[in-house]
């Protein structure tokens, strides 16, 4: 075929060397001729295999403690000469330059050399020059060219010069050469972000891991998770996430991160339909059961504190899709796996994302997290009558809620305990009006509760309300020119109130 291209010289110039062995065999084997550097040179003579040493055909020694090995014409002309251009051809024969045909070439470890806590001078020793050049050059003149950059394509090397004794065609070469750039230029975004630090408001991310998901959010969609879960959890039992599954994780293990103390929250479509905090895990888990057990079905469950026996044997009367933990007692953890569909994680402690990003329009939205949380110290009471200390604990828990709750929202708490919330409504009237009906529908009694709002009340018709539902106290951020008609209302009716003058959009 025209598109074929026989392997005469093959450069070879790797970090990672396992799997290496039985290609040099095979091209050796092929009576391909083989050029290498340093340690990549010694480990092929030390598989009994003849081969060119690049400083030979360079005329140049390795320099600067390694740093410059294959910067050199008489290597990139020979990567880069286009087989169908004469003068290329006549160039290469002027200076006695080979054509290579194969280049496998990885890149030093810079990304794992970081999360060594290695010194900056460490990390930037591991810099790729060389190896990220050659690899480009490599790729850019696929054509001719199949270029090898990971560890991951050594097997599908061999099978290739083992079915095509020697030979590859342009599918196999411009394949090969879209992963290498798909390589350098995640190299090069982890290079930057080293050094940016978010000093610059630039937006550069890759993320070489990906996970295809059964589907995305619906099952007509197809989706992926382009991350390593495995750095945030040690899976114990369950089907493979999905798409749906990995939101509402994201969306439990960042509210459960707002309490210290022992608490239990249900979540479903990213909203919480119960939360509690209780002494006793069992107890956390009943209350926060009972604050919506209709919309727990079929959701996810996550908690700060491990799962024992006692709590994990109430668990397991529901059907739920996902179960978060730092730990799980090795009875707990028998019991939960009967249900070998029942996904268990167990979280690992390292800090979450401070960033989040969004797709939208032809772009990307950025943003840092909503990091701020509502303590007694930013509470400014604006009215006659004060929250005492059980509603003040109240409004600081009403108000973690509130945040990692879908605007518009409105939420009722009474003993740390999650009673009610409206979610994702488009008139916070509304958001009230169903919080109260969801309350009244499961028994709850709102009497002497507290109430949270993520933004402020434009007009006292939500605090006239929740007054009715018994609300006794309030927290809001305030801002609205008509603050004071929301003040006075509560004045009359020895409701408190509180503002903090943070809003908790969540979109």
């Amino acid at each position: 075929m025209q598109n074929n291209r026989k392997i005469k010289n093959a450069l070879i110039s790797v970090f990672h060397k396992d799997g290496l062995a039985p290609i040099v065999k095979k091209l050796n084997e092929l009576n391909i001729n083989i050029y290498s550097t340093g340690g990549t040179e010694e480990y092929i003579k030390k598989q009994n295999i003849d081969v060119n040493r690049v400083e030979d055909l360079t005329s140049y020694p390795s320099i600067l403690a390694g740093r410059v090995k294959t910067l050199h014409p008489n290597v990139f002309g020979g990567i880069l000469s286009r087989r169908d251009e004469k003068s290329d051809k006549e160039q290469l024969d002027e200076y006695q330059i080979p054509e290579f045909d194969l280049v496998i070439v990885d890149l030093y470890p810079f990304e794992k050399t970081i999360k060594s806590n290695a010194s900056e001078q460490e990390i930037i020793e591991k810099i790729d020059i060389g190896g990220i050049s050659l690899i480009r050059a490599a790729a850019k003149n696929y054509k001719d060219v199949l270029v090898v950059s990971e560890l991951s394509q050594y097997k599908e090397t061999l099978d290739i010069l083992n079915t095509n004794q020697g030979n590859t065609n342009l599918e196999h070469r411009k394949r090969f050469a879209i992963n290498a750039f798909n390589v350098t230029s995640h190299y090069d975004c982890a290079i930057f972000n080293y050094f940016n630090k978010g000093e610059e408001k630039v937006f550069k991310h890759s993320i070489l891991e990906q996970k295809t998901l059964r589907y995305g959010e619906n099952p007509h969609q197809q989706g992926s998770f382009f991350g390593n879960l495995d750095n945030m959890f040690t899976k114990l039992n369950g089907k493979e996430l999905s798409y749906n599954n990995i939101l509402d994780i994201d969306a439990a293990v960042n509210l459960i991160s707002e309490f210290n103390e022992t608490t239990f929250a249900v979540l479903k479509h990213n909203n919480a339909c119960g939360v509690a905090s209780r002494v006793k895990l069992v107890d956390a888990w009943k209350d926060a059961l009972a604050g919506d057990p209709t919309s727990a079905f079929g959701g996810v469950l996550v908690t700060n504190k491990e799962i024992d026996f006692e709590t994990a044997s109430e668990i397991n009367k529901l059907f739920y899709e996902v179960l978060i933990a730092p730990s799980f007692s090795n009875e707990a953890l028998n019991l939960l796996s009967k249900k070998k569909k029942r996904v268990l994680l167990k979280q690992k402690n390292i800090s979450l994302p401070k960033v989040q990003f969004r797709t939208v329009l032809d772009g990307i939205l950025f943003q840092e997290k909503d990091l701020k949380t509502d303590l007694k110290s930013d509470m400014r009471t604006v009215t006659q009558t004060k929250p005492d200390n059980n509603q003040l604990t109240d409004l600081v828990f009403a108000s973690k809620i509130c945040k990692h709750t879908k605007s518009n929202t409105i939420v009722f708490v009474k003993n740390k305990q999650l009673l009610a919330s409206g979610v994702g409504q488009t008139s916070r009237v509304d958001a009230l009006k169903q919080a109260v009906v969801k309350a009244k529908s499961f028994g709850l009694n709102l009497e002497n509760s507290v109430m949270a709002s993520d933004a402020f009340f434009p007009f006292p018709d939500c605090v006239e309300l929740a007054k009715d539902a018994g609300t006794k106290a309030v927290i809001q951020p305030g801002g609205s020119i008509n603050d004071q008609l929301s003040v006075d209302f509560c004045d009359k009716n020895r409701v408190a109130m509180v503002l903090t003058g943070t809003r908790h959009f969540k979109h």
